[in-house]
């Protein structure tokens, strides 16, 4: 009974124990409020209450099944009331997140403000111009631009941008058009808003416009387009087409627009066979078919607010390939002169290759205008570089055109001359009247032009004359005889010209001329003064004094003296061989006028001679001297001027200054440098060092502290010492105090003596350092 009793007191103090716990249990649930709090002490009741009743288990040794059923009820119970509160507290959160968005858009939207609107603009005209207003607004405001008839973007150039709440339209290079009011519309879901703005571009008359002129200059100068690389030579072929471009920085401004371009001097236009083109960057000039006329000195001009800014370069027109193997070069600049009613003496200018063999002569063709019938004028080569015309029409066209030949065979024809009409060239001067039964007599008879292959006659027209057509027969006669012949009986001249061929060689002749029209023939006129036929103009004399020097890496300058003797030449061939070889080749086919000429395209580090010929109307000289041979190398010259000097260190008497090194150091490295020192109360200079100081950094010495001093240098080379810099900016002579910098990167600091630290800052890359009035400091 007492083992009973034991068992059923101690059942008692667990049931109250466990109804202790469920109490408390049931006040902590009905305190907390999350869902993870009643989570946790509902598991913590249910451990305690299995434990409870294991523990009453073991006490017992059996199991009591009425205490199993509640149990397994409040179990299920526990569950069901877990699984209200998770959703319960789900459904707060949830309500909790969707208020708490409501009231943010609620907050967030918010209609656009221009809270800074567009304002009015006055600029002149080529200058750059920026609208601008800050926008307020949630979401954030979409911009969209519009010009005074409603289009969007108004300027051609303009682009509008964004940068944060700032709303930007830019246009470059305004003109006069686009003065107007311009507007800007913002807009998002919650509402819209505008601004309104004028701009004026008014146009650049001068200073009486009120306009500062050298602040417009100075900002159309900066933009200014400027080459981008230098002119080229090129390198065309007789008969092919050929491009010249230039290429600038940037596009062309306004008053940029008027680029002009030049051969040898002389102004080049559109026309069918060359077309002119400048189109964003880039300038060209094309020839659809090159001849020997198109070879030299190519200059365009590009109008600048201080002139103009010009390139030249040379073109050269190689010879075609020759008909026949050997033949020579076409000859080139076929002009007529002295035209008259039914002939004209035409000119042209010798090539410069003669195929290897003498030039035995030229063949001359005429076309009529309108056809494109070539026909040979003489039935063998003229020996000369001129020759008389004759047997043509009164008041046709035509064109000529001229053949080399040699014993190798026939060169292309040249370029076609320039159309020329046969006029009566006296007309409008001449005084005429009704002269009935007298003949009018010639007068001056002489020989105009005496060559090895015909004599030009010339004289002058009676005075006064009928009003009738005159023609003339000439006669001749061997000096010493009193027989006259009549030279063209069959065909008289219409023009107070002719030229006589097929005369004996070394004999002289006189002649005298007659005239007739319908009334008969005159008496003749007064013979001329005796002809020795058969003289043949000697040929041009060579030119002395022929050098070569070096220029660049592809390139060498050949110079020379003209001829002392006799007239001047009409221009030069330039001749070049490289040293082993027999084979000269022709650098130019058009003649230079000059005395001196850059050869391009060598190969470099070979060996060259070159020599000249003179060129005239009796054809070309012999050749004159050859020059040393000469090795293509960059030319060796005189450094440019230092640059861009620096204040180092600085103490109580003493400044290390230093430099850049020059921008060209003529063909050869800088030996060392020369520097001087100045006061502004001086009016001299005076020299800091005697010798030459390989390195581009000084110590000066010797100084004032407290004054200010100003310096300049020059750079030597094996050519000699250069151009004198530009003095530097003023350096006061105060000792610095402030530490001075240790070595980048991360590197442990070190005492470094001024010396070795300048040597330092010299070996770092450029712009590493920013130099100021006192000391370096690191980027």
């Amino acid at each position: 009974m007492g083992t009973r009793a034991f068992f059923h007191h101690r059942e008692e103090e667990q049931k109250e124990e466990r109804k202790q716990s469920l109490e408390m249990i049931h006040q902590v649930h009905t305190a907390l409020s999350t869902h993870s709090c009643i989570c946790r002490m509902l598991s913590l009741e249910y451990n305690l209450r299995r434990e409870a009743e294991l523990l009453e288990l073991e006490q017992r040794g059996q199991k009591r099944t009425r205490f199993g059923n509640d149990t397994e009820k409040m179990e299920v119970e526990l569950i069901r009331i877990c699984r209200q509160l998770r959703v319960r507290a789900d459904r707060k959160g949830l309500r909790r997140k969707v208020r708490a968005k409501e009231l943010l858009e609620l907050r967030a939207a918010r209609a656009p403000l221009l809270w800074i609107p567009l304002r009015a603009h006055g600029v002149w005209e080529n200058m750059d111009v920026t609208l601008a207003c800050t926008v307020l607004g949630s979401p954030v405001p979409q911009a969209t631009w519009y010009g005074t008839a409603s289009t969007a973007l108004p300027w051609p150039g303009g682009r509008d941008s964004c940068r944060g709440h700032r709303k930007l339209l830019r246009a470059q290079r305004c003109s006069m058009e686009d003065s107007a009011e311009y507007s800007v519309e913002v807009k998002n879901p919650y509402g819209e808003a505008y601004s309104f703005a004028t701009v004026l571009v008014r146009k650049y008359y001068g200073k009486e416009s009120g306009f500062d002129s050298e602040i417009y200059k100075r900002s159309l100068l900066a933009r200014e387009a400027d080459f981008a690389f230098p002119l080229k030579p090129l390198f065309a072929r007789e008969k092919e087409p050929f491009t010249l471009s230039c290429h600038f920085s940037s596009d062309l401004l306004e008053h940029q627009g008027g680029i002009t371009w030049f051969r040898d001097g002389e102004l080049l236009q559109d026309s069918e066979g060359q077309e002119l083109r400048c189109q964003g960057c880039e300038a060209s000039l094309t020839v659809q078919c090159a001849h020997k006329e198109d070879e030299g000195f190519y200059t365009i001009r590009v109008p600048s607010l201080h002139g103009y800014k010009e390139q030249t370069t040379y073109v050269f027109v190689r010879d075609a390939e020759a008909l026949t193997a050997g033949a020579p070069g076409s000859p080139l600049n076929v002009r007529c002169h002295d035209v008259n009613r039914d002939c004209l003496l035409l000119s042209w200018v010798a090539p410069s290759d003669d195929g290897g063999s003498p030039i035995l002569g030229y063949l001359i063709e005429r076309c009529e205008a309108g056809s494109e019938q070539w026909v040979q004028c003489s039935a063998q080569p003229v020996r000369g570089c001129r020759c008389p015309v004759l047997g043509l029409a009164e008041g046709q066209t035509y064109q000529f055109r001229v053949r080399a030949v040699n014993k190798a065979g026939t060169s292309h024809p040249s370029r076609a001359s320039d159309p020329v009409t046969t006029q009566d060239a006296s007309r409008d001067k001449r005084v005429t009247v009704q002269i009935v039964q007298i003949l009018p007599i010639p007068t001056n008879v002489s020989a105009d032009e005496v060559r090895d292959d015909y004599v030009a006659l010339a004289w002058d027209e009676p005075d006064p004359r009928g009003r009738e057509p005159l023609n003339y027969y000439v006669e001749k006669c061997l000096v010493g005889s009193s027989s006259w012949q009549m030279v063209n009986l069959e065909t008289p001249a219409n023009s107070p010209r002719f030229a006589l061929f097929g005369l004996e060689k070394g004999k002289s002749f006189r002649f005298r001329v007659r005239s007739v029209n319908k009334f008969g023939i005159s008496e003749p006129s007064v013979p001329s003064a005796p002809v020795l036929a058969g003289t043949q103009p000697a040929p041009p004399s060579p030119p002395s004094q022929v050098l070569a020097f070096r220029d660049t890496r592809t390139s060498v300058v050949v110079q020379w003296d003209k001829p002392k003797d006799g007239p001047e030449p009409l221009g030069y061939y330039i001749y070049c061989r490289e040293t082993g070889t027999e084979q000269w080749q022709t650098v130019n086919n058009k003649p230079v006028t000059g005395s001196e000429f850059t050869v391009p395209g060598l190969q470099p580090g070979k060996e060259y001679v070159f020599c000249v010929k003179s060129v005239s109307d009796a054809g070309l000289s012999e050749s004159s001297p050859e020059t040393d041979p000469i090795v293509v190398r960059p030319a060796i010259a005189c450094p440019s001027a230092p640059r861009d000097f620096v204040l180092l260190h600085c103490g109580k008497a003493e400044m290390t200054i230093g430099w850049k090194a020059p921008k060209h150091k003529g063909g050869t490295k800088i030996l060392g440098y020369f520097l001087d020192q100045h006061e502004p109360s001086e009016p001299d200079w005076h020299e800091v060092n005697a010798r030459p100081i390989p390195r581009r950094v000084c110590t000066v010495s010797s100084l004032q502290e407290g004054h200010l001093y100003q310096f300049r240098a020059r750079a030597m080379n094996r050519a000699g010492v250069g151009a004198v810099s530009e003095p530097s900016d003023l350096f006061r002579c105060e000792e610095w105090t402030m530490p001075e910098p240790g070595i980048p990167h991360g590197k442990p600091s070190r005492k470094v003596a001024p010396a070795e630290f300048v040597c330092y800052l010299l070996t770092l890359p450029r712009g590493f350092l920013h130099y100021t009035d006192r000391a370096p400091r690191y980027l």
